[in-house]
């Protein structure tokens, strides 16, 4: 992409480190300062669809969903005017940001917004057993770990792709996380929609509410942050589905999936140009090594908070 439509550069582009999937400079010019996102194109769980992505941004942006200005997207870049603001720590946020959060995804849900959702994500991978003896063999710091949870990971697997969704099916972020958050006169603006498209409404809000709710672990969850998100999309005018296990299959099946690409990378043992740096990976499969099966566990109990 031609960055010189941003302005005279006043300093050298530089990394901002950090990123779990891409590559993320920021860019001072005359007109302003930008978020330069290199998208990773080497290995991506699926293709990155940055027209429809960049469409759906154009219109939250235009509805006043609080976020950066979307300024120019292709298959390899993005780029966004650059927004000032405190992360999200990781712990229950407050009231009223959650509350606001809420507003905002029933906000997100009602902009309308043509969709070609043709293409579906195939069943979960089952070949954790295998990874496990590849990662012994190439002397990898977590395959102990790994072996003794790849019957919980197959078990995982099965039941992503044998719970029922009860719909309604929503274009949205599917990404409202800490991470992506960051608190501005301590309300919230959403960041990283790369992975914006169709999903169950259920795994959308167990997801984020889940994530507002609870700090680095699941000892300390907060119901009653939780129940605040609900309320805060039942005033925008959503309308909540019935609880369930539902509600927690996404959250579930994403970390899945994010901790075998993790894997994959980790096992083929090079630092490639683009996506988390090699270090990131070994720390996000330790993560979901650890914290998979501790939110499996917890399945049963986490279906009461939407009740």
């Amino acid at each position: 992409m031609d960055l010189s439509r941003l302005g005279t550069p006043v300093g050298p582009m530089t990394r901002i480190h950090g990123g779990y999937a891409n590559r993320l400079y920021r860019l001072d010019t005359d007109q302003g300062s930008f978020a330069v996102k290199e998208m990773n194109g080497l290995d991506r769980r699926w293709p990155y669809r940055a027209g429809d992505v960049f469409r759906f941004e154009r219109a939250a942006f235009a509805a006043g969903i609080p976020m950066p200005e979307p300024i120019a997207a292709d298959r390899h870049t993005l780029v966004h005017r650059w927004a000032e603001g405190d992360r999200i720590p990781e712990s229950p946020v407050s009231p009223g940001y959650a509350f606001e959060v809420g507003e905002i995804l029933a906000r997100l849900h009602a902009i309308d917004v043509t969709w070609d959702d043709a293409a579906t994500e195939g069943p979960a991978a089952r070949d954790w057993p295998d990874l496990a003896e590849r990662a012994a063999a190439t002397g990898q710091p977590w395959a102990d770990e790994l072996a003794s949870h790849a019957g919980t990971l197959l078990t995982i697997a099965r039941f992503v792709d044998e719970c029922e969704r009860p719909g309604p099916v929503v274009l949205t972020h599917r990404d409202i996380q800490p991470w992506n958050l960051l608190a501005r006169d301590g309300r919230p603006v959403v960041l990283d929609w790369e992975l914006s498209g169709m999903l169950d409404l259920s795994g959308e809000l167990g997801s984020t509410a889940l994530g507002l709710a609870k700090g680095p672990g699941f000892d300390d969850i907060d119901p009653g942050i939780f129940g605040t998100v609900l309320d805060g999309y039942v005033a925008g005018g959503g309308v909540l589905p019935p609880p369930g296990p539902s509600w927690f299959v996404f959250m579930i099946s994403g970390w899945l999936g994010h901790t075998r690409w993790n894997v994959l990378r980790c096992l083929a043992g090079v630092e490639t140009g683009t996506g988390p740096d090699l270090a990131l990976s070994h720390e996000a499969v330790r993560n979901g090594l650890r914290g998979l099966p501790d939110l499996f566990s917890r399945l049963p109990d986490l279906e009461t908070l939407p009740g």
